[in-house]
């Protein structure tokens, strides 16, 4: 074997020590502008020491935002799509109920999809709509807003109000009567429905016939307005091996797929989302939209479904008798367990995605870990804190209690804005070099956070790693605190605006502290 040269063995050591990931240097910068840039992948980053990590930070339990109690509701509520609208938040989720006694399923009188809303995104009404009777020739007053007892807005397509996803469309361009759409499952034939809205109340079929057919739907699937590629954008779920006629015993993984459109109506050929070189898993919803504050880049929040099988420690999970009793009629009743996870992406089609959970289960407790449990809502929301002067922050919903009890709640999560990953690093401290890039505006933020002792130094230079006079480490005083969105400052000041359009990268060292994102402007 011969014998490296000892410039080639220095280098060996210095790459393999103190980086863990290094790419050839990008030929043309990165772009950025002034758009915020999150620390969920490894995008703009060239290399790494090994103490700079990637960590997944997890939302924290606050209360239960609605109880799921009312007649025409139950056990199986979910798939809740929540939204700010102005000054209004507003919900749409699935009405369901699964009875299950011994061995077999009691009657459903739930077969809807329910609207509520919010002044704050905490405090939350189900409104007299008025639209629906429940039950059939009964009262509408109640929070209905699809139903199945009237036909003029079937025509001649056969919908699954317990299978809904609602946005209000973002295209510039929508057309007044479709400032709301919706997505919900056909039976018969197979697929998914488009629906349109003027006030999100009141729908109507934009295709009689369904206009995705290639799939097993059997989820909350969904579409949306994506404006970074200035067009929609549907997910849904399929199985990696086809169908079965039993759902819970599916050809393959629970999986998902996606495709475009211009106008709703006419889609792309379906292409399979691709997550690098991480192992298959069952993938029950997705989840996925732009993030509201860098809407180049997808976030998904999955509910990952796990069968676990019977042991001491699923017979040592709550409610044993029950999950026992669920078990007469399917295993997967008893034993199945769910959660949600975080992936992100670029493109649409490959996702970084976490293997480690977003949303556990929790502490265990009546009505925890269980299936349908930790389906975290589709699309997120910014809210009010509530330690009085902190800044706003991030509200994520989950459901809990599925399939137990009356009905099934929804419990409100918190997150830092933009707190779903940081770039950390030690009291010894580690180092991030970005690639070039090339970059709009006067000074340069961040969203961090530093123990008292902690710190962050940003240095500008080449993209050959010269330093650049004015801009060096050494000129930047250390940076500490807690802030969404903090000016980095050096000894002439804040103001980058002679860099912005020339080519750059940064360096950041950090010691005890998290960097969330940056962006310049």
């Amino acid at each position: 074997m011969k014998r490296l040269p000892a410039f080639c063995l220095c280098l060996l050591i210095f790459v393999t020590t103190n980086s863990t990931y290094a790419d050839k240097p990008t030929a043309k910068p990165i772009d950025i502008g002034s758009r915020l840039e999150l620390m969920v992948d490894n995008t703009l980053i060239a290399t790494r020491s090994a103490n700079a990590r990637f960590v997944l930070h997890h939302p924290v339990p606050q209360e239960v935002v609605i109880s799921h109690d009312s007649p025409w509701e139950g056990s199986g509520c979910g798939y809740h799509s929540i939204f700010q609208d102005g000054d209004k938040y507003k919900m749409y989720y699935k009405a369901w109920h699964l009875d299950v006694q011994q061995g077999k399923l009691g009657p459903n009188p739930s077969l809807f999809t329910c609207y509520a809303e919010s002044d704050d995104g905490i405090h939350w009404k189900k409104p007299n709509l008025g639209l629906f009777a429940f039950p059939k020739g009964g009262s509408k007053d109640n929070n209905i807003v699809i139903g199945l007892d009237r036909r003029d807005w079937m025509k001649t397509a056969n919908p699954d109000p317990v299978h809904p996803a609602v946005f209000k469309d973002e295209n510039p361009n929508c057309a007044p009567d479709a400032r709301y759409k919706a997505i919900l499952r056909s039976r018969k034939p197979k697929g998914l429905l488009a629906l349109k809205s003027p006030d999100g109340l009141k729908w109507s079929l934009m295709s009689e016939k369904p206009v995705i057919t290639d799939g097993a739907f059997d989820s909350q699937n969904l579409a949306f307005w994506d404006p970074a590629t200035k067009q929609y954008r549907a997910y849904w779920r399929y199985f990696t091996a086809g169908t079965t006629d039993k759902v819970w015993k599916p050809a393959g993984d629970r999986a998902i797929r996606t495709a475009t459109s211009d106008d709703m109506i006419h889609w792309s050929k379906p292409q399979d989302l691709k997550y690098g070189d991480t192992p298959s898993e069952q993938l029950y919803t997705n989840q996925i939209k732009p993030y509201y504050r860098a809407p180049h880049i997808l976030m998904g929040f999955p509910t990952r479904y796990i069968e676990r099988g019977w042991s001491k420690s699923m017979e040592a999970l709550p409610e044993f008798k029950h999950r026992k009793m669920r078990s007469s009629i399917s295993d997967r009743y008893g034993m199945a367990i769910s959660e949600g996870l975080f992936m992100t992406s670029r493109d649409g089609v490959n996702f970084k995605r976490w293997q480690e959970a977003f949303l556990r289960p929790g502490i265990q407790r009546k009505g925890t870990w269980a299936y349908g449990n930790q389906y975290i809502a589709w699309q997120m929301v910014e809210t009010k804190s509530a330690i009085e002067d902190a800044p706003n922050e991030i509200s994520l919903y989950s459901t809990e209690g599925y399939w137990t009890g009356k009905g099934s709640q929804l419990r409100r999560y918190t997150i830092r804005i933009d707190g779903f990953v940081s770039i950390n690093a030690p009291m010894k401290g580690g180092e991030i070099i970005t690639r070039p890039i090339t970059f709009t505006g006067k000074e340069l933020r961040l969203n961090f956070a530093s123990s008292a002792a902690g710190s962050i130094v940003v240095a500008i230079e080449t993209p050959d790693g010269k330093p650049i006079p004015g801009f060096t480490a050494e000129d930047c005083p250390e940076i500490f605190g807690d802030s969404l969105s903090r000016p980095v400052y050096w000894k002439n000041g804040s103001d980058v605006s002679q860099l912005a359009g020339k080519p750059v990268r940064l360096k950041i060292k950090l010691k005890d502290a998290d960097l969330y994102s940056l962006q310049f402007k």
